[in-house]
């Protein structure tokens, strides 16, 4: 089958599943119908440009996050996060997030990266950062998403 459906379909696969390897990727198009060889898997998943991120189980797994390389999420972000990051709190429909000073920047475009579900916007200043969401239960679910980069 042509490229195009396959990487579709690739990335149908990882919009609906948690595919954590380049191994669970070729079993899920070759029960599609898909005949590929790892060479072309991982080719497929470079021009896409995928990355890992880490999914609501607690793995990382693949995800498009953006055309451009500075939507991907790095371990310096991570590292950066974990360490910059002392506080991330839920208020009604907003997270307030307290960093060291003069990091909120770094860590407003992290979450930036994350597109985290339904985020309205962000803003900060020089030591916090204001997510604003629709509702209270999505603030609460990225307080939950937030803190688990801070292991």
């Amino acid at each position: 089958m042509a490229r195009s459906s396959r990487q579709s379909k690739i990335l149908e696969l990882i919009s609906t599943k948690e595919i954590e390897t380049q191994d669970e990727l070729a079993r899920e198009l070759k029960n599609a119908n898909f005949e590929i060889t790892q060479a072309t898997i991982s080719r497929d998943i470079k021009e896409l440009g995928l990355t890992k991120i880490l999914g609501s189980n607690g793995k990382y797994k693949y995800a498009l996050l953006g055309s451009s390389e500075q939507q991907v999420i790095s371990n310096k972000y991570i590292n950066i996060f974990k360490e910059c990051v002392i506080s991330v709190k839920p208020a009604l429909n907003l997270v307030v997030l307290k960093t060291i000073k003069g990091m909120s920047m770094s860590i407003c475009s992290f979450i930036d990266k994350l597109n985290l579900t339904e985020l309205m916007g962000a803003t900060y200043g020089d030591d916090t950062l204001l997510l604003i969401f629709p509702t209270t239960t999505l603030a609460t679910e990225a307080v939950s998403t937030l803190n688990d980069f801070m292991m």
